[in-house]
């Protein structure tokens, strides 16, 4: 390398790796939260919006004047402002015009700004746009020092660190944003009442949540719907800064001739796009996992109207809509998490109470800073008006000194003892302004400007008056915004947490007939239909037949293992008969070293024995093990080196185990206790061996088994009956010779 391109390439250091690396995310992540992610609890903007309302107010597109294209408004904010990309900035600035987004918008939109479809917004040279009222409330004050600027990113000029912010609009307009390692959700909230909420805190700043939560009941979102969390909830998730809220879609029952009905959803919940709403629950009518309803089409104008026909008019509509709110997004949950930059620049979760009186102490900031600049302009303006009543006294003499010398402005800061503001006034004083230099008049504005002051040092000098003043700003913000409004008016219902209403499965679930097949390497299916040819049943290469069972889609599988644990499966996700079906594994959460001992279908209510290798069993209720999760429900504990063997239906009044010695013992169904878990008791004793299969019969039935193709029947049982824990006696002829009952 030469010399020249040595130099060129710089200094060279060697730095520790994982330190160098660590300063560096945390620089990246610092940036991400401060300047991206997360909004000042104050005005309720992140860096991106506050930066396009700056450039939209020097733009002049105040809500009385002209619209503009956005792609000006995007062209001065990424050129003045904001260094980035072009399309992230206008999407920022869309979405602060849709209705259906903001709570109340803070841009005026004309064009295509997209829908609630989800239908993009069109490009930024065919659309319009200017600042809303709720724009200019948060703007309102800023060039009268009320917040602090500082210098944009190529230094040649500033924007404001924070807005003034009249209006609270964190929580009207919420918030979203993931940063590294934090996140921030806030739903939009009513202003009227948020308006009531402050104007309690003012008047008692120790306020509770509980209290505040009589003026803030809960979220307002623009898309309505109805709000459905228990008030419990919806207090502690206010009272820690985190917590969700239950949202359902707004329908009601429309009645059509003949006692048929339709049901029209209205409001659909915040944040959820129409069009993927519709193909959800049309995917669901396709896979026939929505038995009750029959078809869905769209009737929306500007206005959500869907309208959802059910199977038929006996169809109880509060159960259709449960069961739609259970499997699509008619329901949702909107989470909180109120995630905030305080005014020192601190990222930290706080609650209702602090986010509202940290707007409550911006405002009181903003007011003290606007007093003292208030306060200072009128000194500069009393101090011409003084410079102006010198002119007009010495009108002649001003006016000749003015001709005759150069140095006119020193002379007359001499001669009338002027400072350097008066004598720059009067010289900058045009001559048509002289006819209207009226004494009394000045005299007047002078008192005026005296109260003003006055009373500007008072407001200054006395907390109370500040708050007061803050106490009317909030009941003006009130009555603008007031319940009457469009935007004012309340848009969610606050409804009743719904009762627990069990959905049956077959609710859910088309009731078709199936066949669950198992292979003996525990692979699953359930095919169409009932009495299967077993011929015509394909398996893997390698694998073949272990079980059949028939089945209807709308029942529940139990898989009993070597583990002792029991499986729930719904029948109808078990994939389709057509292929070759998937392994149990896949399913549920079994060890390699355990393998399937028993399957049946779940009947509620019903009773189950359970055995395991070294003989010991016990009756357990069927209800008692359906599992909830993939890891399944233990229920036996097998001894040391046992296995679960044997899960069977307790139905009868005898139960029959048999060993692998071939003996076989019949005792009575009650000696074997029921239990909800446990190793359970000795059923059958052996010298050599184990348990090889057991099951409960009626006594009075006989005993049957396969051979061959038929079925043998024993009725005299007396040979074999006794007590339980006994060896018992050889099976009769014609036996299993695997000794298995079936």
């Amino acid at each position: 390398m030469s010399k020249t391109a040595a130099a060129g390439a710089g200094e060279i250091r060697k730095v520790d790796f994982a330190e160098e690396l660590g300063e560096r995310y945390l620089s990246y992540a610092l940036s991400t939260i401060m300047a991206r992610s997360l909004p000042d609890v104050r005005d309720g903007l992140k860096p991106v919006h506050r930066r396009i309302l700056h450039a939209m107010r020097q733009l002049k597109l105040d809500p009385k004047s002209g619209y503009k294209k956005c792609a000006r408004v995007v062209g001065d904010v990424i050129g003045k402002f904001h260094p980035h990309g072009d399309i992230a900035v206008y999407d920022a600035l869309v979405r602060l015009a849709q209705d259906f987004a903001q709570r109340y918008p803070l841009v005026d939109g004309q064009g295509n700004f997209g829908n609630i479809d989800g239908d993009n917004a069109a490009a930024m040279r065919y659309t319009e746009s200017r600042l809303t009222a709720v724009a200019e409330a948060l703007l309102e004050g800023i060039d009268e020092d009320t917040v602090d600027f500082r210098p944009t990113y190529d230094g040649e000029s500033s924007e404001p660190v924070v807005l003034p912010a009249r209006f609270p609009n964190l929580l009207a307009n919420g918030a979203a944003g993931i940063a590294v390692g934090m996140a921030t959700s806030i739903p939009p909230h009513n202003i009227v009442e948020l308006a009531d909420a402050l104007a309690l805190l003012i008047k008692n700043r120790r306020a509770t949540t509980a209290e505040l939560l009589k003026c803030v009941p809960g979220p307002d979102f623009p898309t309505g719907g109805v709000l459905v969390e228990p008030r419990d909830s919806i207090r502690e998730a206010y009272n820690t800064g985190r917590g969700s809220f239950r949202l359902r879609a707004r329908w009601h029952k429309e009645p059509l001739a003949q006692g048929q009905y339709r049901i029209v959803v209205s409001e659909i919940p915040y944040q959820v796009q129409k069009s993927r709403l519709i193909e959800r629950i049309a995917l669901l009518l396709e896979e026939r996992k929505l038995p009750l309803l029959a078809d869905i089409h769209d009737e929306s104008t500007e206005k959500v109207r869907l309208i959802l026909e059910p199977k038929s008019r006996n169809v109880d509509p509060v159960l259709l809509m449960e069961s739609l709110f259970r499997s699509t997004d008619l329901e949702t949950r909107v989470p909180l998490n109120l995630n905030v930059l305080d005014a020192e620049g601190t990222p930290r979760v706080m609650n209702l109470r602090d986010a509202l009186l940290a707007f409550l102490d911006h405002r009181r900031v903003v007011l003290q800073r606007r007093a003292r600049w208030r306060r200072e302009a009128i000194a500069r303006r009393a101090e011409i008006l003084k410079g102006y009543m010198i002119v007009y006294v010495n009108l002649d003499q001003v006016i000749q000194i003015i001709r005759r010398y150069d140095d006119a402005k020193e002379r007359m800061m001499k001669k009338w003892r002027l400072t350097q503001n008066q004598a720059d006034a009067i010289l900058d004083m045009r001559l048509r302004a002289l006819r209207r230099l009226e004494e009394i008049a000045i005299r007047q504005e002078l008192k005026n400007l005296a109260d003003e002051d006055k009373e500007l040092k008072h407001l200054l000098g006395d907390e109370r008056r500040q708050w007061k003043r803050i106490g009317e700003e909030m009941a003006s913000l009130r009555q603008e915004f007031g319940p009457t409004s469009l935007l004012g008016r309340r848009r969610t219902e606050l409804g009743k947490p719904p009762e627990a209403l069990e959905v049956p499965l077959e609710a859910l679930v088309e009731r078709e007939p199936v066949t669950v097949i198992g292979s003996e390497k525990g692979w699953l299916r359930a095919a169409k239909g009932h009495g299967l040819n077993p011929a015509e049943i394909k398996y893997k290469e390698g694998d073949g037949p272990r079980f059949a069972i028939e089945a209807m889609t709308t029942d529940k599988l139990l898989v009993f293992a070597t583990n002792g644990r029991f499986y729930t499966l719904a029948i109808d996700k078990l994939p389709g008969g057509r292929g070759l079906g998937e392994p149990f594994r896949l399913m549920a959460d079994l060890d390699n070293e355990h393998d399937i001992a028993s399957v049946m279908i779940y009947k509620p209510g019903s009773k189950i024995l359970v055995a395991a290798s070294d003989g010991r069993g016990f009756v357990v209720a069927a209800d008692d093990v359906l599992a909830q999760t993939r890891n399944g429900k233990q229920v036996m504990r097998p001894g040391k080196e046992a296995k679960a063997l044997v899960a069977a239906p307790a139905e009868g009044d005898t139960i029959a185990v048999v060993g692998e010695n071939r003996k076989l013992l019949l005792f009575p169904l009650a000696e074997a206790p029921e239990m909800a878990g446990g190793r359970g008791v000795i059923l059958q004793r052996y010298h050599q061996g184990g348990l090889a299969d057991a099951r409960v019969i009626t006594k009075a039935e006989g005993l049957s088994w396969k051979s061959g193709d038929r079925t043998r029947t024993e009725t005299d049982l007396r040979p074999w009956t006794g007590a339980r824990a006994g060896s018992g006696r050889i099976a009769p002829r014609g036996f299993p010779a695997d000794n298995r009952f079936s």
